[in-house]
Formats: C-alpha cells, structure tokens, sequence
C-alpha cells in the first residue's frame, strides 16, 4: 500500500497527471525487484509495498511541469530517485538496529543485518541502471549525490569534531544525508522535461531546503507522533543516542529544571526502557520542542521564497503546498 503526500492539488489536469505518473512510478519499482532469486525479491519488495509518501518521486513529477511533463525520461528519474531512497532505509536501519520501518517489521529484523545491507545495494544497482539509460549528466548527478548521502552519514557516525558547534554540525549532515537527495529530485524533474536552466537551478534550492525542513518535522516527529503517526517506534533517536535537533536544543538550553533531561540525553543511548520513557516524556515537555519548530518553519520559509521565484504555473501553487505539508505534518 502507498501513502502519497497528502496533496490538494490546484489544478486537476495536474493532479491527474502527477497520479498517473506516481503509479507509473510503482510499476517500475515493482518492475526493478524482480530478480531469479526469491529472498532477494521478497527483501527488495518488502519497503515498496509496505507504503510510504513517495515524497522525491512526486518532487520530481510536479518540477516537470516546468518544463514538458510528458517527457519519457521523467518517470524513470522519479523512480530512480525513490529507489535511491528506499536503498538508503534498508542501510540506515541496519546501522540503527530499527526494529519497525513504516509500521511494519524491518528488513533486517525479518532476514537480518547482511541481507539487508546487500538488498540496499541490489537498489542501488537498480537505480544506476535506469539512470545509465536517460544518459551521462543523470549518472554524474547520481554519482554526486551518492557522494553526499555517504558522507553525511559518515559524517553522523562520527559526530561532530573537537570544538565543533553540535548544531552547525547536525545541519551539515542533514544537508548531506536527507536534502541532497530531495535536492536531485526537483533537479531531476526540472531537468528531463526540458526546464530552463535557471528555472532548474531555483527548483533544486527550492526542494534542497524542503528536503532539510523535511528532515527536522521528521525529527520533531520521532519525539512527539506515536508509532501509528510516524510509522516507526516512538523515540527511536533517543534510544540509539542519535542526538537529533530536539535533543540538541535540549542539551544546549540553560532551562531550569532541564537538569534530570540533559543528564538522560548525555548517555550514548537509552535502551533501558523505563530511562526511556521518562527522556521522551521530559523531551516532550520541554522548550527545545517549540525552538525545533521555529527551526523547522525557518527552513520551510525559506523553500516558500525560493518557490516564489518560480513561474506562474499550477505546480508552483503545488510546492508551496508541500511547504504547508512539511510544517501541518508535526501539528
């Protein structure tokens, strides 16, 4: 089952064709996991159909409709792009120990750690594939931005260097890790329909600064949403002692009475549950939630000025609509 972005589109013939072209998407995902292997195609299967927004491939769609959105080459990017990201879930999971995945077991809970990790892989040859065909600039931009995926991540792993601001540092990896890949998505869209370069350019800052707005409601979410809301158990930042933008804010406030919080929030993880559940109950009482908000709008505003630059078309109504969505999503 796919859950798209719960978009009101503007214009019908537009959400005609962005429906179309979201289950054209779904063919060819489903399309690219089949394999002679029958474990290989139950694990590369296993995100697609346990559902998700679809966020970049819809990204990609609504930037073709500056340019001509017929074009047979968007498509194929939009579904490159969604597999890029679906290969990521499957090795970020593995480095979490994440237990659910969009409201159902994961992958490396299910067939463990190296399957998953060579499933991520399997989707990422899928995605190179489709993008070897629509030419050289699609697999340098691929490349580039595998680049940044692996540094960000790298960069989390690591933390932050001695004397380096925590938050400077957070943003940076988010910048890598989530933005660059929604950044390629609405590059990816503007491109292949033939866009006008600077029209192409202000769509990928545009969707740069949604893909980071996206990450921090992501974030917010992880410690307010129950698990039905958010498709994953409740917290997991905390228990994996992933200091995301809540928790650093918390660390950082001088609040009082936030003494019993940031000594939870010091240790490298929380996986007794009833330390647990006290950090999240005290995380979400805390101020660092509404300065996780004013971050998170901040960025969102920033996507919505970009957007505005961009001719008066339908699609234009429909980013600014995502904007909306990327803010509502955290209530």
């Amino acid at each position: 089952m796919v859950t798209t972005v719960p978009l009101e589109l503007p214009d019908s013939p537009l959400a005609t064709n962005v429906n179309e072209g979201l289950a054209r998407v779904e063919d060819a995902l489903q399309q690219s996991t089949r394999t002679d292997n029958a474990l290989l195609a139950d694990a590369s299967r296993h995100l697609i159909e346990a559902g998700g927004k679809r966020f970049r491939a819809t990204l990609v769609l609504l930037a073709s409709h500056f340019g001509d959105s017929r074009d047979a080459r968007v498509v194929p990017a939009a579904a490159a792009v969604e597999l890029t990201h679906l290969a990521t879930l499957y090795h970020d999971d593995v480095m979490d120990e994440a237990s659910i995945r969009r409201g159902h077991e994961s992958a490396n809970s299910r067939w463990g750690n190296t399957i998953a990790i060579l499933t991520g892989d399997f989707l990422f040859a899928r995605a190179s594939a489709i993008l070897a065909e629509l030419g050289v600039e699609a697999i340098k931009i691929q490349a580039e931005t595998f680049t940044r995926l692996v540094s960000g991540q790298v960069a989390e792993t690591l933390g932050p260097r001695p004397g380096q601001d925590p938050l400077a540092h957070y943003l940076n990896v988010v910048e890598n890790k989530t933005a660059s890949l929604v950044a390629t998505a609405g590059r990816f869209g503007a491109l292949f329909a033939g866009a006008p370069a600077g029209v192409v350019a202000r769509i990928r800052s545009a969707s740069r600064a949604l893909g980071v707005a996206f990450q921090l409601s992501d974030d917010i979410l992880d410690v307010a949403a129950e698990s039905a809301q958010s498709g994953k158990a409740p917290g997991t930042d905390l228990r994996e002692g992933v200091r995301s933008l809540p928790v650093l804010h918390a660390l950082a406030s001088p609040a009082p009475g936030g003494e019993r919080l940031r000594e939870l929030l010091s240790r490298d993880g929380l996986t007794d549950e009833s330390l647990h559940a006290e950090a999240l109950e005290l995380l979400r009482a805390h101020p660092a939630m509404e300065t996780a908000q004013a971050d998170l709008r901040r960025w969102a505003d920033t996507a919505r000025a970009e957007v505005a630059g961009l001719p008066d078309v339908p699609a234009r109504r429909a980013f600014e609509i995502m904007c909306d969505f990327v803010m509502e999503r955290t209530g």
